[in-house]
């Protein structure tokens, strides 16, 4: 089928006044942040080390997320999510006119007051940002709004920052920021008004006010989902610990690396960003418009490589008398090669955050997702605040050089989610199976809507190859529960996927009556507990790639376990490499379109072996 592309969501008012308003927020976020920085550097009049200013800035604003995010998560559930984003968005105006007063009378205290407050302002905005799009976005919506946010946010802070230093170099600096920072809170405010009502998961939820107490039992909350949502939360935040580390030495690795000037920093910058962004936007196409995290382990080869090249391709530059300004640093080969890997950091960093939001969002209950997304928020700030000891121990103790610290980032990535991956394997037996149909095979998928979004089915199919699983798998947006022969399943490779997946080993009668029984007594259980079953009534791959015979064993299902059947098809599998054909060859029709068709519920009344084989006979046609 075809759907309209993500960018669709920008015309309708259940997402577009809230992505303006998130992105409002992001950019004034920054454009105050780094307004402050360099008034500090260059502006203000200050005694001592200007660099302890410079940290207080960052400890400043991270420090809300660790105090108030627990805070921030019941207030996402216990009031209307709306009016909670227009109240923020009220205190956002407050303190930004505290920021401009402080701007124009060069008063550094209350700047720090003000960017204390904004850093509070999204502490408190991050877990409402989160927990509505779920109650805005269709299922099949949900990767590519994050998409689309994610992008927003990028792009955000990049023009912040730059836009922050434009105004930094104008000699009436002040008036021009505070009329900015104000204007934009202004803006935000007035875009929040059109978002639609948002009604509270909990509205009858008591408020802890003790932030310590409440914030240790966030994160026991968080990190006690399943395991699934709790070490997605773990990579959640691992993306910024190596996030920050990168954002925060690119400055001086353009300085000292590339012997460059601010310029330098800036392209850098905004390749990073529109990185993420690009990343961003493909998941939604990659993923098939649903929650797809066999994308995270992609995302996370990616970071590595890329990290690794990053440090492979640093030095060689030369060091004139003058810094080298963009246009210059564009003119080494090698610069390119530096960039390359910095686009590449961005692109698979939003292939591997995308989907983790993503999923958190759709696990988690309703009445506990603002408070998930909370717990997420304080570890984020943690492993931010380590990724900068981290960095100060690993450059200042052990005196390595940057490029050798972007070294270590990259070993550790592989550590982090080896263990992150080992301990959910879902992740890696997605990424196989969505490494499979993006590889050897273009999957369409046709009608597959008449697949119940809830509620137990049994999925009729016909057998045509080893992989008809892994293609059924990775187009259905619900597991399923897959019965096949018990040789197929222990398939070297493939057995760790039809493990993981729960699939149910079946034998012949006369094979093994003891897996037989199991078999059924499994398949009774799953379709009893509200799962989707697959079956494939033919019991053998079709050897001349002709439907074989239905066998009686979905009937014995039905008698059990009544529940509706959905007939489906494959088209296009003859031939292919893991098919029966006399003339396969690995090349053979490698890359070649497959079509999954699903057809019209079947009553359990009439869903006897041979009229299911003449219905998905019709659905397959002539295309073997």
């Amino acid at each position: 089928m075809s759907h309209p592309s993500q960018f669709t969501l920008l015309r309708t008012r259940r997402f577009l006044p809230f992505f303006i308003t998130q992105l409002l927020g992001a950019f004034n976020d920054n454009i105050f942040k780094q307004s402050l920085i360099l008034a500090i550097l260059y502006k203000l009049t200050l005694d001592g080390d200007r660099s302890i200013w410079v940290n207080l800035c960052a400890l400043l604003f991270i420090l809300p997320f660790f105090l108030f995010s627990a805070l921030a998560g019941q207030f996402g559930e216990k009031f209307n999510k709306d009016a909670l984003i227009r109240a923020i968005k009220i205190g956002e105006i407050v303190i930004m006119a505290v920021g401009a007063t402080g701007l124009l009378t060069h008063h550094l205290e209350l700047m720090l007051l003000a960017l204390f407050a904004m850093g509070t302002h999204s502490a408190l905005f991050g877990p409402v940002k989160y927990s509505i799009m779920p109650q805005a976005l269709h299922d099949d919506e949900l990767v590519g709004g994050n998409g689309l946010v994610e992008m927003g946010t990028f792009l955000a802070i990049l023009a912040g920052t730059i836009g922050a230093g434009i105004m930094m170099s104008s000699v009436h600096y002040a008036p021009w920021v505070a009329t900015a920072i104000v204007g934009v809170a202004v803006l935000g405010y007035l875009a929040s008004r059109s978002i639609p009502r948002a009604a509270a998961s909990t509205p009858h939820l008591r408020l802890d006010w003790n932030i310590f107490t409440q914030s240790w039992a966030t994160l026991r909350m968080g990190l006690g989902q399943t395991p699934a949502v709790s070490r997605s939360i773990v990579g959640n935040s691992w993306f910024w610990f190596v996030g920050a580390i990168y954002l925060t030495q690119i400055p001086a690795y353009a300085k000292e690396w590339l012997y460059g000037d601010e310029t330098v920093v800036t392209l850098i910058l905004t390749v990073f960003s529109v990185g993420i962004a690009l990343g961003s936007m493909l998941c939604e196409k990659l993923s098939g418009r649903k929650v797809e995290i066999g994308l995270v382990p992609f995302g996370s080869f990616g970071l590595t490589v890329f990290g690794l090249l990053l440090w492979w391709h640093s030095g060689g530059f030369v060091q004139n008398v003058q810094p080298n300004d963009w246009l210059a640093v564009l003119g080494y080969g090698q610069a390119w090669w530096v960039l390359l890997d910095i686009l590449g950091l961005g692109v698979f960093g939003g292939f591997y955050i995308v989907p983790l939001y993503a999923l958190i969002q759709s696990r988690t209950a309703e009445n506990e997702r603002a408070r998930v997304i909370a717990a997420n928020n304080i570890l984020n700030a943690l492993f931010m605040v380590v990724s900068a000891i981290v960095s100060i121990l690993l450059l200042s103790v052990a005196k390595l050089s940057i490029p050798e610290l972007f070294l270590v980032v990259s070993l550790l990535n592989i550590a982090v989610n080896t263990y992150i991956f080992r301990i959910v394997p879902e992740f890696t037996m997605r990424f196989m199976i969505w490494l499979l149909s993006h590889s050897m095979y273009r999957v369409e998928h046709r009608n597959l809507e008449q697949i119940p979004d809830e509620g137990a089915a049994l999925l009729v199919c016909n057998h045509v190859s080893f992989v008809d699983a892994l293609l059924i798998g990775g187009a259905v947006r619900r597991p399923i529960r897959f019965v096949m022969y018990y040789k197929i399943y222990r398939l070297p490779v493939l057995n760790f996927i039809f493990r993981t997946a729960g699939a149910i080993p079946i034998a012949g009668r006369h094979e093994d009556i003891h897996i037989y029984e199991k078999a059924f007594t499994r398949i009774a259980r799953y379709l009893q507990e509200g799962e989707l079953v697959c079956i494939f009534p033919e019991g053998k791959l079709t050897a001349d790639g002709e439907m074989n015979e239905f066998r009686g064993g979905l009937t014995r299902i039905l008698e059990e376990t009544p529940v509706p059947v959905i007939p489906m098809a494959l088209q296009g599998l003859w031939g292919s490499f893991f098919s029966r054909d006399p003339h396969k060859g690995f090349f053979h029709r490698i890359w070649s379109r497959v079509v999954l068709v699903a057809g019209e519920p079947v009553s359990v009344e009439s869903a006897t072996p041979a009229h299911l084989q003449a219905v998905v006979g019709g659905l397959r046609a002539s295309i073997r």
